[in-house]
């Protein structure tokens, strides 16, 4: 049940977020995104993050693997709270929205650009994570 919750907010939340950068916080998909985007850190938080560095990764990318994942938890529920804070009306002194989307965006890139890479050059099945088991059989 964890796993498939994981995958399910996982890639709801990208798809939420591609929307927000193509649209801007139109209020119904901000709310889905603020959702989704706590749920999965807060499952991650009860129960732990559902990744590991695998056997094949060595060295300091071995190392920073972890805060890594750490980091695009805390950025993705950063940008969730300040959705959910900007759709109650309230405002901050800090980047814009807008802003805040594209640079989750771009760390969502660099971390799928990491896996892909993993899961390729390495051949540690990095995909096989976070993709529905149907999609397996093409992995």
């Amino acid at each position: 049940m964890r796993r498939k919750a994981t995958i399910a907010l996982h890639w709801l939340t990208l798809v939420l977020l591609i929307l927000l950068v193509a649209g801007g916080p139109i209020p119904v998909v901000a709310w889905a995104f603020t959702l989704s985007g706590l749920a999965m850190c807060l499952l991650a938080v009860a129960q732990g993050v559902m990744n590991g560095p695998g056997p094949k990764l060595e060295g300091a990318l071995r190392r920073a693997h972890p805060w890594l994942s750490r980091a695009m938890y805390a950025a993705l529920g950063v940008v969730a709270a300040l959705t959910a804070w900007s759709q109650l009306g309230c405002t901050w002194s800090g980047p814009s929205l807008p802003n805040l989307y594209f640079y989750l965006m771009s760390a969502s890139a660099l971390h799928a650009i990491f896996h892909l890479w993993r899961h390729t050059a390495l051949g540690d099945g990095a995909l096989r994570r976070m993709t529905p088991t149907s999609m397996h059989k093409l992995l």
